[in-house]
């Protein structure tokens, strides 16, 4: 998945200054002062994944401001380890 840019969207979320650029990308964002609303593209095998499974994921990385995430389709925990 990928953050896009869309048209309500208010200003753009640099990344920490502790990750790199494959860790993290800028995210067009529209902030109202209290919602932070991205908008995410997945790419064909995304698509696919969800298509069939009908699960998104959602990381946080924790912070002091607005936390770097990751949505994807991908189960985020170790193979055998919970319910999916």
């Amino acid at each position: 998945m990928k953050p896009i840019s869309f048209p309500e969207q208010t200003q753009v979320l640099k990344k920490p200054s502790s990750m790199t650029d494959e860790e993290c990308t800028p995210l067009p964002v529209y902030n109202d002062g209290k919602n932070s609303i991205s908008c995410w593209r997945g790419g064909f095998r995304d698509r696919l994944r969800f298509l069939f499974t009908g699960k998104m994921w959602l990381w946080v990385i924790s912070g002091s401001s607005q936390p770097p995430v990751l949505v994807t389709p991908d189960y985020p925990f170790p193979k055998g380890k919970g319910k999916a």
